[in-house]
């Protein structure tokens, strides 16, 4: 496969037990994401990744309903689930995404892999790593190819950088990277799911770009959110619970 979205999913989040298949706009989370991928990209393309536990088979029957691959690996090692699922399926190119940014905009997803095979990076994300982002958390991108993820995992690694796949970014003197940049900074926001009150965003912000028919840009969500005091101060507070919690795992799913 030249190319392939692999969803990273698992329903044993610490915060928020089974997020992704809390429901929004009448189907669950991951369903929300899968049904807005199919849109822009061929079924063969999708994958989902998850793990080993027996409460994801939950995850396993998602991809039985949508006809789409599924690949089951470690629970906390990323960057071997990624690999092996990569190889498996004889995957070129992987765009991974999670679960828990249900509200991705796919349009990125297809400008970023252009760039991506244009500049032959061996690594491009719009959010990695965190201090160098300017779009918010909840519209997280990254693309990386199976020969440099292979690379990668031959180094020596801690724990957490396994279970988060940092090596790309924290290794720049080895690997061709790239963390995407635009002129007006938004990453002060946030509207990925880890806590309750995410999903409530999540679903004012579908509700509200059903209604008024706007697509589902990192500029358009951003806009919503400032515009509603509640969802503003939703937002601005899981934010603050991320920056100031160290144990915090960004990429739960």
């Amino acid at each position: 496969m030249e190319k392939a979205i692999i969803i990273q999913a698992r329903t044993g989040s610490s915060r928020f037990p089974n997020k992704i298949l809390k429901k929004i706009d009448n189907r669950s989370v991951l369903q929300y994401l899968i049904d807005k991928l199919f849109k822009y990209f061929d079924k063969k393309e999708i994958i989902i990744a998850t793990t080993k536990s027996k409460n994801d088979y939950l995850i396993s029957n998602v991809s039985k309903f949508n006809k789409i691959k599924i690949f089951r690996g470690s629970t906390n090692n990323l960057l071997e689930r990624y690999l092996d699922c990569s190889k498996k399926y004889n995957v070129k190119n992987i765009i991974r995404i999670t679960s828990d940014c249900p509200l991705v905009d796919p349009k990125s997803i297809n400008k970023m892999y252009q760039l991506f095979k244009k500049k032959k990076f061996d690594y491009l994300s719009n959010t990695c790593p965190p201090e160098n982002s300017k779009y918010p958390d909840g519209s997280d991108i990254e693309i990386f190819n199976y020969k440099s993820l292979k690379k990668l995992s031959k180094l020596k690694q801690s724990r957490e950088d396994k279970e988060h796949i940092y090596g790309f970014w924290k290794n720049e003197n080895i690997f061709k990277i790239k963390t995407l940049n635009r002129k007006n900074d938004i990453s002060k926001f946030k509207y990925s799911l880890d806590y309750k009150s995410d999903l409530f965003l999540i679903k004012k912000v579908v509700a509200q770009l059903k209604e008024k028919k706007y697509s589902e840009t990192p500029e358009n969500i951003t806009r919503l959110i400032k515009k509603n005091k509640k969802l503003s101060q939703i937002s601005y507070k899981n934010r603050l619970k991320y920056l100031e919690n160290k144990k915090f795992k960004k990429n739960d799913p």
